[in-house]
């Protein structure tokens, strides 16, 4: 594990490098790593942890700058605007670059104003809810949604984000209905997921796992199509009575594209 992320560090650090037009040597500019949504979510917690070791490798500053708001596309407009020169770059997800654009009225296109620097990791998902929900299995979530149609609320790090679309995708499989509360990143959703004041929500592993460790909420079921090492005797949605069913996220950096 060690050896990959040394991996990815050294050649994001050679594609920033290379996209700045620069030798090492002579980058003293600081880089700013984009986060499309607010503090405290898995973007901004790997955004974080990344900025530390590639500050090291480039030998400068590499900061993290929250911009939320609509679904990441506040974030995202800003790095697609910024100077091509690899000092903006933004840790993009699934929800941001490949879902927003039919969402939302966006004066940028993803796929044309932003130019890939690599892939940083898969994101496992799972379906975690508060221990008050008198649900155990998706296929009691199922159940119950269906008794109380649109009365059981999920909390998501926005509209259009991966966590919006993984419950809708499973309320279109299942012929359920969920009233969405959107928040302005991972972080708040959770911290209202954990109080208590929202039911359920799918999220990335990397966030939910403290919680579950804790007993602050239950997981339900794992979003991929495999089980998780982590959490082995969790079984997939697909595996709960909703096959076909398969998400999962990604998260990769991207640069504003030269035009």
């Amino acid at each position: 594990m060690m050896q990959r992320r040394e991996l990815l560090v050294s050649s994001l650090g050679t594609a920033l490098l290379s996209a700045a037009g620069m030798a090492q040597a002579q980058s003293t500019k600081p880089v700013r790593i984009v986060v499309p949504f607010a503090a405290g979510g898995v973007q901004d917690i790997l955004a974080r942890s990344l900025s530390v070791e590639m500050g090291a490798a480039l030998g400068q500053t590499v900061i993290v700058e929250n911009r939320a708001g609509a679904g990441g596309t506040i974030g995202t407009a800003l790095t697609a605007r910024a100077e091509p020169n690899g000092y903006t770059i933004m840790l993009a997800t699934l929800g941001n670059m490949a879902i927003n654009p039919h969402l939302y009225k966006m004066d940028i296109d993803p796929s044309k104003d932003l130019a890939a620097i690599t892939n940083v990791v898969g994101v496992t998902f799972v379906l975690v809810a508060h221990p008050s929900l008198p649900a155990n299995s998706v296929q009691e979530l199922i159940a119950l949604a269906k008794q109380k149609p649109g009365k059981l609320n999920y909390s998501s790090s926005g509209m259009g984000g991966a966590p919006h679309l993984a419950i809708e995708l499973l309320a279109s499989m299942t012929g359920t209905q969920f009233t969405h509360v959107p928040y302005k990143g991972s972080g708040p959703s959770f911290t209202d997921l954990v109080g208590g004041q929202v039911d359920f929500t799918m999220d990335s592993l990397v966030q939910s796992l403290p919680h579950i460790q804790s007993g602050r909420l239950k997981v339900l079921a794992v979003l991929g199509a495999k089980r998780t090492p982590v959490l082995p005797n969790v079984p997939t949605v697909a595996e709960s009575g909703v096959p076909g069913y398969d998400f999962t996220n990604w998260f990769g950096f991207v640069r504003s594209e030269e035009h």
